[in-house]
């Protein structure tokens, strides 16, 4: 039986978005849905053409909606949503112009800034100005190697208002790693900060750039911004044939208001990159309009945001959270920006923020709750946070122990939703709602309008049974190519290529009988001792209620003709590992997960690989053990924690 944790009020379902477009809907079609998800979310998915075209009305998107409702076609991710429908996105983003606060950033040393809506819109003007000015046009690539900064997310607005495609990194890619991604896409102008700071550490990001400009071309402009609070540092660099700016002397312009010009709905909008972990990264472009209604479909009837709410989410310009924050705007909420170390001189500064910032939705990584669960096993609920309503949980699966920490630490009254989707998507299948109850570690729902699934490798759906995460309709969202795939053979071998006109996700989840999911990690790195098929999240979730380990990871060996499972860990301090912890760890794992899941070796390290956005990599450890060749080094944060899992002796007997 599930556990349940919380359940929305009578009062809090019938405030919330969900129920005003529920009652849209009902008023429109003359359907019941009774309060009851599944009723809607049944309804979503066999008239997904219908869903969104009303949610559009719904959410008042400003454009021009075309009668037609979709374009049908035979391949999945050319199925087209609203087509004809036109629209800009900065437009949408820009959604108030009035002296009501828009964007805060917070520097991880307590630096603070606010703009309000008009601000933002009259720096917005200026940058568009000047990208004019120097011919970007629709379709046009402006790259951003920036923090997460409110300038970039002026410039995103910025570039979107005017039809150009945005990509960003941020600055703890080292060159090799920006190199590797824009050179792929030709940027024609590059937005970067002279300086960025992490844990009290100064990075120099300037000495960088003689390195990319030489190695991507088609860079011919470069705007200099600087880091908030911070002297300027002075650029010593000159270069041919290459235009430098200051982001301050574009801000002394005048610049008129933009005449919005609106674009179709398919028009490019990003291009995002896979990790990179296996392989070159992929430059997945997304498509304006699907990427804004789904966003807005997620935030309002998701995660119930309204307007003057205060949204935030710890994330950098690296990774698909970032986009997803700052499309908050679009439903005339204001968004708070931190950047740099969560943990600087405090472990629960993020808490602090949230706090002061009056923070309605707060969100955070599955690794960032296990961390504090552990530094401060008894926060007993230290801060207030009267009006936090929601808190997000995404990165990896949150473990049952995560879930209970928040409830019993952070907030009682508090809608955690655990979400899972992916770069890919750059938004999410499985996510919360308000209708229905948070049950320990499990997902709520499946997002609506989505048909996701589990399925088994023949194809048969799944319940209360592991499978591969699915989706089984097309969606908005769809990334619409590869950057640089002739013919789409990359993008068909990414999703298509293991079940036919189905929408292959990679993830290994399972369904519960009341519609919960539950995410058990990347199927590529699941595990298959003796030929089971087992995901590493059951390990985990037993190993992070260890309060002698501070963090693990855990991957399959080729060993003696099969796979022995082999679980890394990272000790907490003043702790060793001892035959008897050992022990104790393989007794708790054969009696909450399987005999099957119980680990061979138990090894202590010293550190754990992970990329960017830190997510844990299985496959570098894998292939480390392995003696194969890893393909990206580049895309991890600390590739060097790799040279631990090099000869050990321990793997060899």
């Amino acid at each position: 039986m599930s556990k349940k944790l919380w359940q929305p009020s009578l009062i809090l379902k019938r405030n919330s978005n969900l129920f005003a477009f529920e009652s849209f809907i009902s008023k429109k079609l003359k359907i019941k849905f009774n309060r009851n998800y599944k009723n809607l979310l049944n309804w979503s998915i066999k008239n997904s053409p219908e869903f969104w075209s009303r949610f559009w009305d719904f959410s008042k998107i400003k454009g021009a909606k075309s009668k037609k409702k979709f374009r049908k076609s035979k391949t999945f991710y050319k199925n087209l949503f609203l087509p004809g429908s036109k629209l800009n996105f900065g437009e949408n983003l820009l959604s108030k112009n009035n002296k009501e606060k828009a964007v805060t950033f917070i520097s991880e040393n307590g630096f603070r800034e606010e703009k309000s809506w008009r601000q933002l819109n009259l720096n917005t003007y200026k940058i568009s100005k000047f990208l004019k000015k120097i011919n970007i046009k629709k379709g046009d690539r402006v790259a951003a190697y920036m923090p997460n900064t409110i300038e970039t997310v002026e410039a995103f607005i910025a570039t979107t208002s005017l039809g150009g495609i945005w990509s960003s990194c941020s600055p703890d890619f080292g060159s090799k790693g920006v190199i590797e991604r824009f050179s792929q896409i030709n940027p024609k102008v590059l937005f970067i900060t002279d300086q960025y700071f992490y844990n009290g550490k100064k990075i120099n990001v300037l000495k960088r750039l003689p390195e990319i400009l030489k190695s991507i071309p088609s860079i011919k402009s470069v705007v200099i911004s600087s880091y908030p609070g911070k002297k300027f540092i002075k650029n010593k660099n000159r270069f041919k044939k290459i235009n430098l700016f200051k982001w301050n002397e574009l801000m002394q312009t005048n610049s008129k208001k933009i005449n919005f010009k609106r674009y179709d709905f398919e028009t490019e909008l990003a291009i995002l990159y896979s990790s990179g972990t296996t392989g070159k990264p992929k430059c997945i472009c997304h498509r304006s309009g699907g990427v804004l209604i789904q966003h807005m479909k997620e935030h309002q009837l998701h995660c119930n945001i309204k307007e003057n709410d205060n949204v935030f989410y710890f994330t950098t310009c690296g990774w698909m959270m970032w986009n997803w924050l700052v499309s908050s705007l679009a439903s005339r909420a204001s968004i708070v920006l931190f950047d740099g170390y969560p943990m600087f001189k405090s472990s629960d500064l993020l808490l602090k923020i949230a706090q002061k910032e009056k923070i309605t939705l707060f969100g955070i990584s599955a690794k960032y709750v296990d961390a504090l669960r552990k530094l401060k096993p008894k926060l007993k609920y230290k801060f207030k946070l009267n009006k936090l309503r929601t808190i997000c949980s995404t990165g990896s699966p949150l473990s049952e122990e995560g879930f209970k920490y928040v409830y019993k630490h952070i907030k009682k009254n508090v809608h955690l939703s655990s979400i899972s989707g992916g770069t890919d998507i750059v938004s999410c299948f499985v996510l919360g709602n308000l209708y229905q109850p948070v049950n320990i570690g499990e997902i709520q729902n499946k997002g609506l309008a989505l048909d996701v699934d589990v399925l088994s490798d023949k194809g048969k759906s799944l319940k209360n049974i592991k499978g591969e995460l699915v989706c089984k309709n097309p969606f908005p969202s769809m990334p619409l190519k590869f950057w640089n795939d002739k013919n789409d053979i990359k993008f068909k071998n990414a999703y298509f290529n293991k079940f036919k006109n189905i929408w292959h996700h990679g993830d290994y989840a399972e369904i519960k009988n009341n519609g919960g999911y539950i995410i058990h990690g990347r199927s590529d790195t699941t595990l298959n001792p003796g030929g089971a098929r087992l995901g590493t999240a059951e390990i985990y979730s037993e190993v992070e209620k260890f309060k002698e380990i501070k963090e693990s990871i855990v991957v399959g060996q080729s060993w003696d003709n099969d796979v022995r499972i082999v679980l890394f860990i990272v000790m907490s301090k003043n702790f060793l590992l001892t035959t008897k912890l050992i022990n104790k760890i393989k007794s708790q794992i054969k009696k909450n997960a399987s005999p099957r899941h119980v680990p061979k070796k138990i090894i202590v390290v010293k550190d754990i690989p992970r990329t960017k956005s830190g997510k844990i990599v299985e496959l570098a450890v894998k292939s480390k053990i392995e003696g194969s060749q890893i393909k990206n080094i580049e895309a991890l944060a600390n590739p060097e924690a790799l040279e631990q899992y090099s000869n050990l002796k321990e793997l060899n007997i």
